[in-house]
């Protein structure tokens, strides 16, 4: 995982999907905490820590099953299993 980072900063989202579910699964595991819920701006705040397009790192870990959003969309909360 870490010839990803540089400076704590992601250098890059992998292409490879593989390799991106172990991205999203260290990002899971290290930003958020289980049984927490967070809003949305508390999720992009979590992952602007390590890499600017926050949106598209959210919508990896919700289309991975990793993290979970209500349906109207208010809160997020990591998943107990993913898909």
């Amino acid at each position: 995982m870490s010839d990803l980072f540089s400076g704590g900063r992601l250098v890059a989202i992998p292409r490879k999907a593989a390799r991106r579910e172990q991205l999203l699964a260290h990002l899971t595991d290290t930003l958020f905490a289980p049984e927490r819920e967070y809003s949305e701006p508390e999720v992009n705040d979590a992952l602007r820590t390590v890499h600017e397009d926050c949106s598209a790192l959210r919508r990896y870990l919700i289309t991975s099953g990793h993290l979970i959003r209500t349906r109207d969309g208010s809160s997020y909360r990591r998943a107990t299993t993913t898909r």
